[in-house]
């Protein structure tokens, strides 16, 4: 395996799982990875954490860095949130996150 590409492990909304790649070394987000893999993200605004249409669980004991206050906000006004409830956009691909395991939140109706 290419040292800059890491796996991570998504459920999807109907609850199959889908093993993905994405490389470290091109500055991008979990959403874009997990659009660029065709996944039922997405991503209105276009990764500047002014909606919550990627929002995600992190379901893997990976550190990540802090929430912004931004992303905060976002998550203060969305659906289904939970303690482990994400932004994809707002995650950057890192070699720490090598076996990230993520759940997409359901969407409202």
């Amino acid at each position: 395996m290419e040292d800059n590409i890491i796996k991570i492990e998504v459920e999807d909304r109907s609850g199959e799982l889908h093993l993905i790649e994405g490389p470290t070394d091109m500055n991008l987000n979990l959403m874009e990875i997990l659009k660029a893999h065709e996944l039922d993200v997405e991503g209105t605004c276009g990764g500047m954490a002014l909606c919550a249409s990627c929002h995600c669980y992190i379901n893997s004991n990976h550190q990540l860095a802090e929430a912004s206050e931004d992303e905060e906000d976002m998550l203060d006004q969305a659906f289904f949130v939970e303690d482990n409830s994400r932004l994809s956009c707002q995650i950057r691909l890192e070699k720490s996150l090598d076996g990230l395991k993520v759940k997409l939140a359901p969407v409202s109706d």
